[in-house]
């Protein structure tokens, strides 16, 4: 090969300084990642024209870019958040299934998160919302890399409060004297109230649900404040309530539309909203803002349940159950995904990238300059020239883990490579009729053109040629998934559970009770703040 002339060098060194420049013209941009719970693909106005209550989120999906093949890392909640601040599935990670009220673990400590990483490289660094990755010991947030944090430790549903969300079954308030609480009512935890905290203390239990979507976004202004007058760049990780179950009825009740649900929807947008107003209004072209959901819609919720969009898996739901959360079908991963960032991110974009929550760890350390902890393997990329608008390729193989609809908890049970899915094990959650579909395994494994056929209804015949063509693609990338998981530096969390772990701030209160600082109950007490052993 000969050597290239004067003018190549010089067109290779622009191409190179080209791909720099940005970075040293941002320098380290400011992160907001907002995780919506349970919210559907559909559920977003952008993506499904039914869709009417979410203007605010329209609105960024107008001055920003909004990806629409672009997937949770798992099908339910603690797997899902943990797989996004590590960048790792939870078959490395070690979280493979929802840690309860009395857990005593969470995400193994020697896994390194976001916000760690972040912080080493001078960010402030808070955490506002849904924890559900351990709240007792050090697996609290608060020694997990954030340096604020203000919010609820696992789901608003896992906990009795004086104002109960709307749910399906409905929930009683929390109980005021003992013999109450010990009535079992199915679904409902009437044991223990909802604890609110503050760092490492509870300011509240159990919680006013009707006022939480406010203090969230309140908080959410104060730490972006505090943050930007610090003049450090700053990450907050906002993880909603919303759209898991409601957080209250409406007064008067929505009389049209999607009734409570989509009530419930409005107010989910009119946050997002109001972070981005206050986002912008400390420098517009300064933070990136990326909106994601956490998996899709909780089906057995019934009304109470958003929409997947054209995504139905309808193969599982002709023989039962839900094809939604906590399955494999593209209705329990492919979720709502926007980011905004005036300047460096395209308007009014939509990307067919092949992407997921995975991507945000990587991308973000990569945006800020930092480097990937050591020792290590990752699943996510670094989609940065996606984000900016360089190159519309993702993944090209994505593992789809079992979320508890069937099959051993963590395993890879599905792989996507390109357009074609394959499934070796399929099975639905709980729907809204009560069914459950049965599990199944597949050896060969079942096989869907998503190009042609996005509600997964009918598989690719295995004698025909298509299937005979990408059967061998497909077979070499699972095996090599799995021989890349099994060889890596892998994680084992602790599920083992203990009702000392449980978060109280007063035992010798039915349910925990306490009240916050600064009341007239608080002033009888002492004044001191409620506060968790640790």
């Amino acid at each position: 090969m000969g050597t290239p002339s004067p003018r190549a060098l010089l067109v290779l060194a622009a191409v190179l300084a080209g791909l720099s420049a940005p970075r040293a013209a941002y320098g380290q941009p400011n992160f907001i990642v907002i995780l919506a719970d349970d919210v559907g693909w559909g559920d977003l106005g952008a993506n499904w024209a039914e869709t009417k209550e979410t203007p605010h989120l329209d609105e960024l999906a107008a001055e920003g870019t909004r990806f629409v093949d672009f997937h949770s890392a798992a099908s339910t909640c603690s797997p899902s958040r943990a797989s996004l601040l590590t960048g790792r599935l939870g078959a490395r990670n070690g979280v493979t299934h929802n840690f309860a009220v009395t857990s005593v673990g969470g995400l193994p400590l020697n896994e390194t998160t976001l916000a760690e990483v972040l912080r080493e490289a001078g960010y402030s660094t808070g955490a506002i919302g849904k924890w559900h990755l351990g709240h007792h010991g050090r697996h609290h947030p608060s020694f997990r890399g954030f340096d604020y944090y203000f919010g609820i430790p696992y789901s608003h549903d896992m906990g009795c409060t004086d104002t109960p969300g709307y749910n399906l079954p409905p929930c009683p308030p929390c109980p005021r004297h003992g013999a109450a609480a010990r009535v079992a009512r199915k679904d409902c935890y009437m044991e223990v109230a909802l604890p609110l905290f503050e760092n490492v203390a509870i300011v509240q239990q159990p919680v006013n649900l009707s006022s939480l979507a406010a203090r969230y976004a309140e908080e959410a202004a104060r730490f972006i404040q505090r943050a930007s007058n610090s003049g450090r760049p700053y990450f907050l990780y906002l993880a909603l309530a919303h759209m898991h179950v409601p957080l209250g009825v409406p007064t008067p009740p929505p009389a049209s539309g999607r009734g409570i649900y989509g009530a419930s929807l409005s107010e989910m947008d009119a946050l997002v909203g109001r972070i981005k107003r206050v986002a912008d209004s400390h420098g517009k072209g300064n933070t990136l803002l990326w909106f994601a959901g956490d998996n899709g819609p909780w089906a057995q919720k019934c009304e109470l349940a958003g929409r997947p969009g054209p995504f139905v898996g309808a193969w599982q739901r002709q023989r039962g159950g839900s094809s939604a959360k906590q399955t494999t079908w593209e209705g329990g991963h492919r979720v709502p995904a926007l980011a905004y960032w005036p300047g460096h991110i395209p308007a009014e974009r939509t990307s067919h990238a092949l992407l997921s929550t995975l991507d945000i760890f990587p991308t973000l350390v990569a945006l800020a300059g930092a480097a990937l902890p050591p020792n290590r393997r990752f699943d996510g990329l670094d989609v940065s020239p996606v984000l900016l608008g360089w190159s519309d390729v993702g993944h090209k193989v994505l593992l789809h883990p079992n979320s508890g609809a069937a099959g051993k908890d963590g395993e890879i049970e599905t792989v996507r490579v390109a357009q074609y899915k394959a499934f070796y094990t399929t099975g639905g959650a709980m729907a809204c009729d009560g069914s459950v579909g049965p599990a199944e395994h597949h050896r060969p494994p079942l096989i869907f053109n998503l190009d042609r056929d996005i509600q997964e209804q009918e598989p690719l015949d295995v004698a025909s040629g298509e299937y005979q063509a990408v059967l061998p693609a497909i077979s070499r990338a699972y095996a090599q998934a799995l021989h890349d998981i099994a060889t890596d530096n892998v994680s084992i969390a602790d599920y083992s559970t203990d009702p000392a772990a449980t978060p109280c701030c007063d035992a010798r209160h039915v349910a925990c009770r306490c009240h916050a600082p600064g009341t007239a109950a608080a002033r009888r007490a002492g004044g001191r703040a409620p506060r968790l052993c640790l």
